[in-house]
Order: C-alpha cells, then sequence, then structure tokens
C-alpha cells in the first residue's frame, strides 16, 4: 500500500542535527494519520507520500519547516515564589507569553535556570533555531479506520487512547502557570 491521504504510517526514525549530532535514537516507531492532520512535520509527510513500506530515506528540516527559529522574546525571568516547589531546571509549565493578546494560545515553558529568588523560563520550543536531519524508514502502511480519520489521529498501538475523564484542573484564577505533561 502507497503512502497517501488517510493512511496510517509508521517509521522508524532517528533525529540528528545539521553536524549529525543524534538529538532522538527514536526506540519507539513514530505512527502517524498521513494527509495534512499535523501529527508530523509537514516536510516528512512531503517526503513519505507516495511511498511504500521499506521505503528509506534521510532529509534535512530547516528551522522554518521544523520549530521555527528561536526567539529570544519568549525568554522571561519570573520570582521564583510564583512557581511551585520544588522546583528544578527542566520542568515545563504552561503559561502566557508577556506580550499575549486575548485568545493567544498558551506556552510551554521550561525552567532553564534558577537563581536565588528568580526562574529562567523559556518559551521556545528545544529544538528551535536547529536544522534537524532525520533518517526514515517506512515499517508500515495501513488504512486509517474511520474513527482515526473523524478524530484526526492514530488510535491503539503508539497512537493516541481516549480517556472518558473530563481534563478538570483549570486552575485557580490569576493562576498563571501549570504543570503540564509533555509527550
Amino acid at each position: 500500500m502507497k503512502i497517501a491521504k488517510d493512511t496510517v504510517v509508521t517509521v522508524h526514525y532517528k533525529l540528528s542535527d545539521a553536524q549529525d549530532n543524534l538529538i532522538e535514537d527514536g526506540r519507539e516507531p513514530m505512527v502517524y494519520l498521513h494527509g495534512g492532520y499535523e501529527n508530523t512535520l509537514p516536510k516528512i509527510e512531503e517526503e513519505l507520500d507516495g511511498k511504500e513500506t521499506g521505503y528509506a530515506s534521510i532529509i534535512q528540516v530547516e528551522p522554518e519547516d521544523a520549530f521555527g527559529e528561536y526567539d529570544p522574546a519568549l525568554v522571561k525571568v519570573e520570582a521564583r515564589d510564583r512557581l511551585p516547589e520544588p522546583l528544578e531546571v527542566g520542568m515545563q509549565f504552561e503559561g502566557m507569553p508577556d506580550d499575549a493578546e486575548e485568545g493567544n494560545d498558551a506556552l510551554i515553558f521550561t525552567v532553564t535556570d534558577i537563581a536565588d529568588d528568580k526562574v529562567v523560563l523559556d518559551g521556545n520550543h528545544p529544538l528551535a533555531g536547529i536544522a534537524l536531519r532525520f533518517s526514515l524508514k517506512v515499517a508500515e502502511v495501513r488504512a486509517a479506520t474511520e474513527e482515526e480519520i473523524a478524530h484526526g489521529h492514530v488510535h491503539g498501538a503508539h497512537g493516541h487512547q481516549h480517556d472518558d475523564e473530563e481534563d478538570d484542573d483549570e486552575g485557580e484564577a490569576g493562576d498563571q502557570f501549570r504543570t503540564h505533561p509533555i509527550h
């Protein structure tokens, strides 16, 4: 079966920077719904479109086609007492950029430095500003189910599972940061 819109693609991958420094070895394959559902980078979909199981390729994706350029305006310093304890470098929180307008989406901020009573938070994606090199090998292609197409993502092994519980941790008024799990 060829990779086309509404197919589920299983890809083994390795991710490196442009100098071939390994970033992620992809022990678990990437499984995504192909066809513009934003389940993977558009350049990966473009490379794999029309290919079949066994196809292998190495592609380089520039920052503007991956996680964007690094934006120094997304780095902010906050008072330590505004964040929960214990606090460690690498922890991530959901919050709003300083120049956020009504209706803007929250960002994930990563703690990059802690000094006495101040904390440095970076709202850039960890791979922002980096050209990425993907080594790809297609392991499986199958037709997506009607439910996967309706939901816009893969279900089952390495895909998404739906929980019946509602997300109920909206936080108190004035609460600017919430712990947010990152997959």
